[in-house]
């Protein structure tokens, strides 16, 4: 359902903290021109976690608004409470998403039983697809292979796909054979992605996108072609920029990096987010000077 280079997004903000629109319309037109084939608002990247019920889906409003169905808007909608997730889904929905993206419960710690059953709960309650997040080093919480077999199984119209930010590579077989051959599986982490495709990956939710979505999605074409060799080239150009991404706490430096593309784009951030540190910014210096951006 999903393939290619998709941007979790960076949400500008004002001065004083309020949401920017009109940069936020921009930064989604250029992403649709640079080649990202989807687009995720309301992610880790784009500061979720300080953003009230009201203002988030807002966000998600307006970035549909804005892709005119061009690309699919994949909607972040997670949450720890599963009641607060059904409702999120149903606001996703409404604001015209064509996917949720989904993180298990963080926190509460539950079970692989638990989180079976938040994920069908939410698929019970709303028809909106939904991508799984797996991303235990942020929520604790991981769902393995053999659970999420059995939600892809239970609810194969509703789980379509998964974006994996474990880390580890021996997942994407592992998710293969519990969920079938056609799973859709999309790397969480720029740096593993070209190694996550050649196991059966078919493309990336990318942080580094929101700065370079151009040679991200050219990347990505490489890898959906087989060209390996071509891929490793962008691979190459690219790696020190997927570092520099996290050099200090994201989306600080990513920020960063769009207002050296963008001239006047809003860097500001919410706390407990903090600007990027000067080591992380020399670092998104050099690193897009390295891939001629």
């Amino acid at each position: 359902m999903f393939t290619g280079s998709i941007p979790a997004l960076v949400t500008p903000f004002t001065a004083d903290g309020s949401f920017a629109e009109k940069p936020f319309r921009d930064f989604v037109e250029w992403q649709i021109a640079e080649g990202s084939s989807a687009l995720v608002p309301c992610g880790t990247t784009g500061e979720s976690a300080t953003m009230d019920f009201a203002e988030h889906f807002e966000v998600v409003r307006i970035c549909v608004d804005q892709a005119r169905g061009r690309v699919p808007v994949i909607a972040g909608a997670g949450s720890n409470d599963t009641r607060i997730a059904i409702k999120n889904a149903q606001a996703a929905k409404q604001a015209g998403a064509d996917c949720a993206l989904m993180v298990p419960p963080y926190y509460n710690r539950p079970s692989q039983e638990g989180i079976f059953q938040h994920f069908a709960a939410v698929a019970e309650a709303c028809d909106l697809p939904v991508m799984l997040y797996n991303v235990p080093g942020r929520t604790v919480t991981d769902i393995l292979p053999d659970t999420m077999g059995r939600l892809v199984k239970a609810y194969p119209q509703i789980f379509v796909a998964v974006k994996d930010a474990t880390g580890s590579l021996t997942r994407v077989s592992q998710q293969r054979a519990a969920c079938g051959p056609d799973w859709c599986q999309l790397s969480g982490n720029d740096e593993t992605a070209i190694a996550f495709t050649a196991t059966g990956g078919v493309g990336c939710v990318s942080v580094t996108a929101n700065v370079a979505p151009r040679l991200c999605a050219e990347f990505q074409a490489a890898l959906a072609e087989g060209n390996y060799a071509k891929a490793l080239t962008y691979q190459d150009t690219l790696f020190a920029l997927h570092t520099a991404m996290f050099a200090d706490a994201s989306p600080g430096p990513a920020k960063y990096a769009v207002s050296k593309v963008i001239p006047g784009f809003p860097t500001a951030l919410r706390l407990p987010m903090t600007p990027a540190n000067e080591a992380a910014r020399a670092a998104v210096d050099a690193a897009m000077a390295a891939a001629g951006i």
